[in-house]
Formats: C-alpha cells, sequence, structure tokens
C-alpha cells in the first residue's frame, strides 16, 4: 500500500510466477484491490494486514463496481476471500470454489482462486507448492477464458 501499486510486496511476487508460468502476461491485466485501504496492526517495525471486515468490503464495493464499468474485464479473477466476497456476496469455502465460473449481481464472470498470500502462508513446502499449483492453474485457465470470451 506504501507504493500505491496492487501486488507489489512478497503476494505480488507469488503472483507474478504463478501468472508467468500460466502464460498470463501482468501487462495485459488489470489489477485491483476490492478494499482501498490497508488495515493493519503494527509489529516491531513490519505492518501486518487485518483482513477487512464485510463493511468495510462493502464500503468500497462502489469503487470497485467503477472500475469494472471502466475496464470492461473479460473474465474478473477472485483472488481470495475478500475479493470473492465483494464480487459475489460470498466470501466462504474458497478451497471448494476455486477454479470454478461463479458471476456477480449484474451477470459478469468470476473466476475464483486462492489470494497469493496463501500460498505463502503455507507452513510446509508441500502445502505452498500445493497451494502454487492451485492458483497457477486458476489463472492457465483464467488465461484461456479471458482469451476467447467475449
Amino acid at each position: 500500500d506504501l507504493q500505491g501499486v496492487p501486488f507489489v510486496g512478497p503476494a505480488g511476487q507469488v503472483f507474478d510466477r504463478a501468472a508467468g508460468a500460466a502464460g498470463l502476461n501482468r501487462a495485459s491485466v488489470y489489477l485491483t484491490n476490492a478494499v482501498k485501504h490497508f488495515k493493519f496492526k503494527p509489529q516491531d517495525r513490519r505492518r501486518i494486514h487485518v483482513t477487512p471486515n464485510k463493511s468495510e468490503i462493502d464500503h468500497c464495493r462502489w469503487w470497485l463496481d467503477a472500475e469494472r464499468a471502466l475496464v470492461r474485464p473479460k473474465l474478473i479473477v477472485a483472488m481470495g476471500a475478500t475479493a470473492a466476497y465483494a464480487l459475489t456476496g460470498d466470501g466462504k469455502a474458497i478451497m471448494s470454489r476455486r477454479g470454478k465460473i461463479e458471476t456477480t449481481k449484474d451477470g459478469q464472470q468470476v473466476l475464483i482462486t486462492l489470494h497469493p498470500s496463501f500460498v505463502l502462508r503455507q507452513r510446509d513446502t508441500q502445502g505452498r507448492d500445493s497451494a502454487m499449483a492451485s492458483l497457477t492453474a486458476d489463472l492457465a485457465q483464467a488465461a484461456v477464458l479471458g482469451a476467447v470470451s467475449d
């Protein structure tokens, strides 16, 4: 948030690796955050992200809707529970929904996937590899769907 650009920190690096492996060019996609402010708690010299609540997500929805209207994406990829909630009204059960197409209230297609930070939170190599493979597969699906949908 200090740079004013989404996905530039460690989660952004995970996204870049997964997108590259999926054949998705970062320069060809529009990246944004569902919530425009960064809520955190200080810990030593670091700022630890605090998940936004539903009220905060709902408050920022007008901005996300305005971006969607301007960009007019062929496909939206909701990375994580916050984005899924902002776009579909449901932020639960991301693991069982990931890789599936859902729709916004106005009929826009949304592909649900993991947030790149989920990969970083995995405690062991097997968990990180599995999460990364899932994210990469979903982004590969998005690359195909985004290229062929109207």
